[in-house]
C-alpha cells in the first residue's frame, strides 16, 4: 500500500513538472508566433534601433530604442538604489543584528518582497512623485528617477532576502578558521563572507535587475508615460513593459501594433532568460570554486 502510495505521488509531482515546462514552450510559441509577423513588414535593426515609437500615426513607426533606453534609464537607477540596500542589509541581518533585532527585522523584509506592485505604484504616484517635483522643482514628478527609485525601493527587499539566505549557508566554520588566524569582523566579512556567498549575492542582483526590468504597473504608474528618447533622469519614459500595458487594450488583434507589442515582450522575454542564465552560471561558478557542489 504504501508503495502505490509512493508511486501515485510520485507520478503527480512528475506530471506537475513537466506541465510547467509545457506551459514555458507554450508561451514562446505564443511570443515567436504573434511577433514574427512584424518582421515582414520592418526590418530587426529598425524595430530596435528606430528612433520613433508612433503605432497609430499614418504611416505608423515602430522603432522602440526610446522604449529600450526608457527600461536601461529606470532599472540602472533602481539598480543603484536596491544593490548597496539589498546587500548591506542582508549583511547587517546576517553578520551584525542581534538575535531580536533579527527576529523583527527579518520577517518585515518578507512581508516588504511580497507587497503587491501597483501598491508601490501609488506610493510613487501620489507620495514620491510630489515630493520630489518640488525638491527639485521639476515640470512634473512623474519621470525615469521616480520610476527607478520607486522600483529600487520595491526590488530591495526581493535583494536583501535572497541575499541574506545566502550568508546564512556559509558554513560557521569558515569564520571561526577566519578569527583563528588573527582576522577582526571586518576583515572575516570582506575576505571570507561575502566571496563564499558571493554565488548567493549575485544571484540576488541580477534577479533583482530582472524584476526591475520586467516591472509593469509601478511604471506605468510613475514613469510619465512619454515614449521619447530620454535625455536626463528627470524625463518621462515610457518603458517596454508600460507600453505593452498601456497600448495592448486599444491595438486591434492581428494588427501591425498587436505583433509590434508582442515582438516587444519577445524581447524582454530574451532579456529575463539572458539575466537568469548569467545567475545561474555566475552560482555554479562560485558552488565549484569553493568545492561546495554536489
Amino acid at each position: 500500500m504504501t508503495k502505490i502510495k509512493e508511486r501515485i505521488i510520485k507520478g503527480i509531482f512528475t506530471i506537475l513538472a513537466f506541465a510547467s515546462l509545457i506551459f514555458l514552450v507554450g508561451i514562446i510559441i505564443v511570443l515567436f508566433r504573434e511577433a514574427l509577423p512584424i518582421f515582414k513588414k520592418i526590418k530587426v535593426f529598425e524595430f530596435i534601433f528606430g528612433k520613433f515609437w508612433y503605432p497609430t500615426y499614418d504611416p505608423a513607426e515602430f522603432g522602440i530604442l526610446p522604449l529600450i533606453l526608457a527600461s536601461i534609464w529606470v532599472s540602472t537607477g533602481a539598480m543603484l538604489i536596491c544593490v548597496p540596500l539589498g546587500v548591506g542589509s542582508a549583511l547587517y541581518l546576517n553578520e551584525l543584528a542581534s538575535p531580536g533585532q533579527k527576529a523583527i527585522l527579518k520577517p518585515l523584509v518578507e512581508i516588504l518582497a511580497s507587497i503587491p506592485s501597483i501598491v508601490y505604484g501609488f506610493f510613487g504616484m501620489a507620495i514620491l512623485a510630489p515630493f520630489l517635483q518640488n525638491l527639485f522643482h521639476l515640470s512634473i514628478g512623474l519621470c525615469a528617477f521616480t520610476a527607478g527609485l520607486t522600483l529600487g525601493i520595491m526590488a530591495t527587499p526581493v535583494v536583501c532576502s535572497i541575499a541574506e539566505d545566502a550568508l546564512s549557508y556559509v558554513p560557521r566554520s569558515f569564520r571561526e578558521a577566519s578569527f583563528a588566524v588573527g582576522a577582526n569582523r571586518w576583515q572575516t566579512l570582506i575576505k571570507v563572507v561575502i566571496p563564499a556567498a558571493g554565488s548567493g549575492i549575485s544571484t540576488a542582483i541580477i534577479l533583482g535587475m530582472s524584476r526591475a526590468i520586467g516591472e509593469t504597473m509601478t511604471v506605468l504608474m510613475v514613469a510619465g508615460g512619454a515614449a521619447v528618447i530620454p535625455k536626463s533622469f528627470f524625463d518621462p519614459v515610457r518603458p517596454m513593459t508600460a507600453a505593452i500595458a498601456a497600448e495592448m487594450g486599444e491595438a486591434p488583434m492581428g494588427s501591425d501594433h498587436y505583433h509590434a507589442l508582442f515582438a516587444i515582450a519577445l524581447i524582454l522575454f530574451l532579456v529575463t532568460f539572458i539575466f537568469n542564465v548569467i545567475a545561474e552560471v555566475v552560482s555554479r561558478k562560485y558552488r565549484i570554486k569553493l568545492g561546495l557542489s554536489g
